[in-house]
């Protein structure tokens, strides 16, 4: 099954109603299902024209709007599969993902194009396609306009790609995460399901993927009035009244755009009462910031999310059940609780092998790998809903596990299972501190920082033999503040806390600590 065909049955049974909201100039613009669903016909007319067809893949640089999601389920009409680059990660970086993804298309908007002058690997690709004014040497997908609908999508097989997205390529070589239509309407399952997806609600989206699931349940999208690429420094105001005015009940977003919000001003942040459900996700959500959401959203079910690229969602926290107890282990450096697993997924703790390649096991000697119910160590998980490899196998060997016939992705997370069966998380495997005197994971450490509302950000770090404990502060944070932090920290055995003027965080979510340049920044100063 195409995921075309759910979207295409939300036209038919919600034709008016509206699937994205977006400003234009200071005005709300809508788009009903039934628009979306004529334009993204057009536009696979004109794309099948020009000659994109099944199997292509086609590169595809544009803010989330309801252009971009036009544009995505077109391609999907077309049996094409759209590749989508973080345009923030570099040109270098561009170029490798198309080298890697050969594209035979491009769309975008005219600043996009302005890569062609200096991407010599856009420039190469076959097809080019302009969103808005004409530009030289592109074709406009205005023309779409006058052609006729390509009512029924091209058959295509679960097994085809839909999404092609990339990592970091922090190694120098990025891989490339295939999403198929199986896998799609796989994640919308689990995502409909664990996320309450209803009906008739509306959602301010941050996370392009997200938006995919809401159009397949029928519910309306609200896209921030924000530059995204920058979640941890938006304005909060003219979301906050996108809130306000369109009547939004729900939103899923990165820690560091909802703090942005939870920070606005008391008449601004009033806005956030009319939540009913509001999930943090993308980094790691410290108890902190989910109880100032339950605060300013008293009616709204507030949850953290775990997942990742390759499987979202892994577990949830439902901020009512954080128990004294678990408030208690947190502040004396059990980790950071990240809830139940999801019923859609299998994880398993096994002994901390990250960095080294696994495999292929029989069933029982992955079996043999896992430990006991409240030992530390590294996550795996497999489910319909977990990429099960990147384009061309690259990345495979150290991420992926192939036990008794089934795939386990590496999640490059340590953590552990407690009593209840509920997941904690303790830091990245690479970044855990070993030295003569032991073991220690960074989120024990961090989460007794973050407990301390004077504390912005903070990041454990091992460096020649030093265990640091980094900090971004606010002035509020005084000689006894730190003096009474090291007192409960004395159990890491830390050399130092050190207060820096801004930790760096990941460019995607603007909330998750880059350890590496972390590294960099504090050995430099060291």
């Amino acid at each position: 099954m195409n995921i075309v065909e759910i979207l295409r049955e939300r036209a038919r049974s919600r034709p008016g109603a509206p699937a994205i909201i977006e400003a234009r100039r200071g005005r709300d613009r809508t788009v009903s299902f039934a628009d979306l669903d004529r334009r993204s016909a057009k536009i696979a007319s004109l794309l099948g024209k020009t000659g994109i067809g099944p199997g292509d893949r086609v590169l595809v640089f544009h803010p989330m709007s309801a252009d971009l999601y036009t544009v995505l389920i077109g391609l999907f009409r077309i049996g094409a599969a759209a590749m989508l680059i973080d345009p923030s990660a570099g040109r270098e970086h561009i170029d490798r993902c198309v080298e890697a993804g050969s594209p035979a298309g491009f769309i975008g908007g005219p600043r996009a194009h302005l890569l062609r002058i200096v991407s010599g690997a856009i420039r190469r690709i076959p097809g080019k396609f302009v969103i808005g004014p004409r530009l030289p040497g592109a074709v406009p997908l205005g023309a779409a306009a006058g052609e006729a609908d390509l009512d029924a999508p091209t058959h295509c097989g679960e097994e085809m790609p839909a999404l092609l997205t990339f990592t970091s390529g922090s190694t120098g070589i990025p891989k490339a995460t295939v999403r198929t239509h199986r896998f799609l309407l796989a994640q919308h399952r689990v995502l409909e399901r664990s996320f309450g997806l209803v009906e008739g609600e509306v959602d301010l989206a941050t996370l392009p993927v997200f938006v995919l699931a809401n159009l397949a349940s029928g519910v309306t999208t609200v896209v921030p009035d924000a530059d995204l690429r920058a979640p941890g420094a938006v304005a909060p105001g003219p979301i906050l009244s996108q809130v306000r005015r369109l009547g939004v009940t729900r939103c899923a977003a990165s820690p560091a755009l909802l703090e942005r919000l939870v920070e606005a001003p008391g008449r601004d942040r009033a806005a956030l009462g009319g939540l009913r459900k509001v999930f943090a996700g993308g980094a790691p959500v410290f108890p902190r910031l989910l109880d100032r959401l339950a605060g300013a959203a008293p009616a709204a079910r507030v949850e953290a999310v775990y997942g990742s690229t390759e499987a979202e969602p892994i577990a949830r926290l439902d901020a009512r059940e954080i128990g004294a107890a678990d408030r208690s282990s947190m502040r004396a450096g059990g980790g950071l609780l990240a809830g139940s697993v999801v019923p859609e997924i299998r994880l398993r703790i096994i002994r901390d092998l990250w960095g080294k390649p696994v495999g292929p096991l029989g069933a029982a000697e992955l079996d043999r790998l896992v430990l006991p119910a409240g030992e530390a160590g590294e996550i795996v998980v497999a489910g319909d809903h977990v990429l099960k490899g990147y384009l061309d196998g690259r990345g495979d060997e150290e991420t992926k596990i192939v036990a008794g016939g089934e795939v386990w992705h590496r999640t490059g997370d340590a953590g552990r299972i407690d009593g209840q069966g509920r997941l904690w998380l303790l830091g990245r495997c690479s970044a855990r501190i070993r030295d003569g005197r032991g073991d220690v994971d960074p989120f024990s450490v961090e989460c007794v920082a973050m407990e301390r509302p004077e504390i912005r950000r903070a990041a454990c770090i091992g460096i020649e033999g030093r265990r640091l404990l980094a900090i971004e502060a606010s002035p509020a944070l005084d000689a006894g503040g730190r003096r009474a932090l090291a007192e409960e920290l004395r159990w890491a055995g830390l050399d130092e806390i050190r207060e820096v003027p801004r930790l760096p965080v990941d460019r995607r979510h603007n909330a998750k600590i880059d350890y590496p340049a972390l590294r960099k920044l504090l050995g430099r100063a060291t």
